[in-house]
This record gives C-alpha cells, structure tokens and sequence, in this order.
C-alpha cells in the first residue's frame, strides 16, 4: 500500500527534505508519495510546519494525522478546523541542540567569562569563579528539552533545581512543582533557564513580582518562547541590578527588529533564535517511524494534548 503525505511547510524547507523525508519512509518499510501539492481529498499525512497556504484542515477528511516539524505547535493546537491527531517533533536533534545551547551559555556565565572576553583594561583580577557544585541553577520546564538540559547540567556538578506545572522525577535534579515551587525554585535560582512551552498558563512566568524573588544579580538564560518573559520587568529589573545578565534566543516579535533595546542594551546579549533547530535527517526518522506505528495499528508518539496545548 501507498501512503500519500503533504508537505506543507515554507517554500525553503521542501529541498531540505525531498530526498531525507523519502529515504526514512524507506528505511521504514513505507512506501509513499510525498507532494507539497498533493490534493486533499488524497492526502493521507500531512508533514507541516506553519504557512499561510494551509490553515484550513476541514477538508482533509482522509488524513490520520498532522506531524509537526516543530517542537512547539501553539500556532496550530487551537486551530477550530484541526480535527486530525496531532504529534510534535520530538527529535534527538532538537534534544541535542538544545543541551549544547544551555551547557555553553550557563557555563559562560557561571564562569564570568564576558569579563575576559571583553577584556579587563589592565586590571589584573583573579577572582577565582565557585565549582558548579556550589552554583544553583534552575530550570523551568522538565519536558524533553528541559529534562535533557537539566541532566546535562547536573552530569557536570551543578545544583540544579527543576520546575514544573506536573510533578516529575529525574535524577540528580531537585524537582518541584506547582505555584510553591515556582517560588521555591526562584529563590535559589542563580542561573534561570526557561524552557516552558508557549500557553496562556506560563505567559509571563517571569515578571516583576517573579523576578524580584531570584537572588539579586542572577542570570536569565531564554531559549524557550519569547512570551515567557514581561519585557518591561525585565528592562526594569536589569536597570535596577536585580537581574544581573539576560541571555535571550527567542523573542516576541521574530526577527527581532534592528531598532529594538535588546540589540543595544549591555546586559542583553541576544542570539537569534539558534538555540535548537529540527534537523532533516533525524526529524525525517521521527516523521516515518510514526507514519510506520500508524499503518501498522500502533499509537502514534507525541501526540499533544488539545487541553494543556503540548
């Protein structure tokens, strides 16, 4: 049998997958047609990434499934006319990315290294920076991304706390939850690293009373959702000295525009949305293995939940 699968994505990701996406379903067993113009009433898959030519899913009534090529689907999961199962990217490559981004920026930080890297102007100072054991980091966010970043960290001695909405067990982290937690977790949080998902419940998880509670002078690292953090708070909090240094990879309004006091300010250091990205190779292999799971009677993995929005 013949699977035939839409990609529906911007017009530059069709040549990155063209040859990827095809070599995983074969890889996998599954024969398939894979058309950026394939017709509705035909489409069995559809492989998608946010456009503007397909917001309407009414008239797939044939389709099994969306599969996401993205890690966060906020820009679909309330879209009215998606019926269809929904499953988000969950790749070994984003996972990875993502670790690589957190681990480098927090022991940017925890080691003082803009203070060399800008150079000290002469003056011959040998602070010496604590161990990681005697640094505490939180992050906010223990789904995959966050479970593997916060394992990475504490692999390489840090005292790491994690926080989520539901409770969660991984070793070497201090796990909490809830609202109490989230203070909890504040309050030691020397390093702060958001990796929520994007869903009115975590808008503004950092805003002036949030950030008031954080250990003055501590460090935001942001490569999560732009809508984590109140801009203004933060401004305000990093006039004041309260927050010492913000890290931001992902931002309201992408591309961050030139004229934006992000770009100019001096405890700002902004990366532009480069902290993790859906590799073609690897997230070809996830796409196929579900289609496989789904042709074979098997659930399909990571689908989301319409409720909590991931």
């Amino acid at each position: 049998m013949t699977v035939n699968i839409l990609f529906s994505a911007q017009d530059d990701l069709w040549g990155a997958y063209k040859d990827e996406l095809p070599a995983a379903l074969s890889a996998q067993g599954v024969t398939a047609q894979i058309n950026p113009d394939m017709p509705a009433a035909q489409t069995d898959y559809i492989v998608y990434a946010p456009n503007p030519a397909l917001t309407n899913f009414a008239p797939f009534t044939r389709t099994k499934a969306v599969l996401s090529l993205w890690a966060g689907v906020e820009t679909i999961v309330g879209n009215a006319t998606l019926t269809q199962p929904l499953c988000r990217m969950v790749d070994e490559g984003l996972e990875l990315g993502m670790t690589e981004w957190v681990v480098g920026h927090v022991m940017r930080h925890h080691l003082g290294m803009d203070r060399y890297i800008h150079g000290l102007k002469g003056l011959w100072d040998q602070t010496t920076p604590p161990l990681a054991r005697d640094r505490r980091v939180t992050v906010l966010g223990l789904g995959m991304l966050g479970g593997a970043a916060a394992t990475a960290l504490a692999s390489l001695g840090f005292n790491v706390t994690g926080w989520s909405r539901s409770p969660k067990d991984i070793k070497g982290v201090t796990c909490l939850h809830g609202v109490n937690g989230l203070k909890h977790a504040l309050q030691s949080a020397e390093i702060c690293v958001l990796l929520l998902p994007n869903t009115i419940e975590t808008e503004n998880t950092l805003n002036a009373e949030t950030l008031a509670l954080m250990p003055r002078g501590a460090v935001i690292l942001n490569p999560g959702r732009g809508v984590l953090i109140d801009d203004s708070a933060l401004l305000a909090s990093l006039e004041s000295g309260q927050i010492g240094h913000a890290t931001l990879d992902v931002f309201r309004i992408e591309p961050l525009p030139e004229t934006h006091v992000f770009w100019q300010h001096p405890n700002i250091t902004v990366t532009p949305h480069i902290a993790a990205d859906t590799r073609p190779k690897s997230a070809s292999q996830v796409i196929a293995e579900n289609i496989k799971r789904s042709e074979t009677g098997q659930p399909l993995l990571h689908l989301v939940d319409r409720t909590a929005g991931y």
